[in-house]
């Protein structure tokens, strides 16, 4: 059984978030030459066959700086925390293990024509892991000003992003679901003082 906070290595988190904006700079400088790197770089269930890095690389991939910035900004505040709990394996393991079951589950349930980006099913994939791993810690998430239990703004976040047009469900449902059960398996060597 492993106690309390592990430290402050945030190096994985950082990696992630600027290899992240690397990806969309260079998206936007190919965009500007007449080049769509979505289309190489973005998962299509259609497609994965020819291009199947694609189950991984539209994890880096974003096309609006709103996306990115709302992707990366609660990458490294969850990524932060939950690196600090689990350890930095670990904590790699649950982020790609939610991305690709939000590719798996996009590619069963979703369009087999449209093209998913986004870090998004990852970063759900970390929430789902904090929520079970510290259900009483309570988080303030813009624009509410109260104060609200972690699992709370994950599962709300969810299920209101759900009803946003174009956005994929899917993946952020198989990052959450992934996270959950990572949660599970890892509360009982896992104990905070959120616990």
């Amino acid at each position: 059984m492993r106690n309390g906070y592990r430290g402050d290595d945030i190096t994985p988190v950082l990696i992630l978030v600027i290899l992240n904006f690397l990806v969309f700079i260079g998206i936007r400088v190919a965009d500007l030459m007449g080049h769509n790197l979505v289309f190489l770089l973005g998962f299509q269930p259609a497609g994965f066959i020819v291009r199947p890095w694609t189950i991984v690389t539209n994890l880096f991939t974003h096309y609006g700086i709103w996306h990115i910035l709302a992707n990366m900004i609660t990458l490294y505040f969850f990524g932060r925390f939950l690196c600090g709990l689990v350890g930095n394996l670990l904590f790699f393991i649950i982020y790609f293990a939610g991305g690709l079951l939000g590719n798996v589950l996009f590619m069963v349930l979703g369009d087999p024509y449209s093209i998913a980006i986004g870090a998004s099913g990852a970063v759900f994939s970390l929430g789902g892991a904090l929520a079970v791993l510290t259900p009483r810690l309570r988080v303030i998430v813009f624009p509410v000003p109260v104060p609200m239990p972690l699992w709370v703004a994950v599962i709300g976040g969810f299920f209101l992003m759900s009803f946003v047009p174009g956005i994929a469900w899917q993946g952020h449902l198989g990052g959450l679901i992934a996270g959950l059960l990572a949660g599970l398996i890892l509360r009982r060597r896992i104990r905070t003082p959120f616990s």
